[in-house]
């Protein structure tokens, strides 16, 4: 006869104690490797600057609390989510690349789900085995460097075509004062003919 339950004695009790201390669906590590991870998070549209710029230095409290090493941000901007969410039709996404042996995920995942204004979250692991760590963090730093210099040209771009706009938009303006001003002079003209045509 064939055991209806799950199976027990010696063997089952030794794995299922040694998965507990670990944590459900852990794995061991050997040597203590790193992971690198990517924590996708997607922030309220009206959050502020300041906002968003608070809830990434908590995040990164929790990496440095945790001996987790942030690498870098990528700052998505605002976009249409795929669906609405919360009565939201656009979000700020952020990305933070960070390399962890995992234990700090879900104090990462329980601090995302705690705030209101986070909307979506999500963690991949992005490379299970970064065995150079320093040439990995040089990399982190470089792309940093790079994130921060488009959106500086971004900025000079926007400013440059906002003055643009404003001085186009004050040509239109001028223009048609102008033609203003010819349509009195014609209306007066007319007037004047009418007048001579009377007389």
């Amino acid at each position: 006869m064939l055991p209806l339950g799950p199976p027990s004695g010696p063997h089952r009790i030794a794995r299922s104690s040694a998965r507990a201390a670990r944590g459900p669906g852990a794995r061991r590590r050997p040597g203590g490797i790193l992971r690198e991870y990517e924590f996708t998070f997607v922030i309220q549209p009206e959050i502020s600057d300041e906002g968003v710029q608070a809830i990434s230095q908590r995040f990164e409290g929790i990496l440095a609390h945790h001996q987790s090493e942030k690498l870098f941000y990528e700052d998505w901007g605002r976009r249409r989510l795929a669906y609405e969410v919360r009565n939201f039709q656009k979000g700020h996404y952020q990305v933070l690349h960070f390399l962890s042996d995992g234990k700090v995920i879900p104090e990462l995942e329980r601090s995302a789900r705690l705030d209101d204004s986070i909307l979506r979250f999500l963690t991949v692991l992005a490379n299970e085995h970064v065995t150079d760590v320093e040439a990995r963090r040089t990399e982190g730093v470089a792309l940093e460097e790079e994130r921060r210099k488009r959106a500086a040209e971004k900025a000079v771009r926007d400013a440059e075509e906002a003055a643009r706009a404003a001085e186009e938009a004050a040509q239109l303006r001028d223009d048609a004062r102008d033609d203003d001003d010819e349509d009195d002079d014609d209306d007066r003209d007319r007037d004047r003919d009418d007048d001579e045509d009377a007389e």
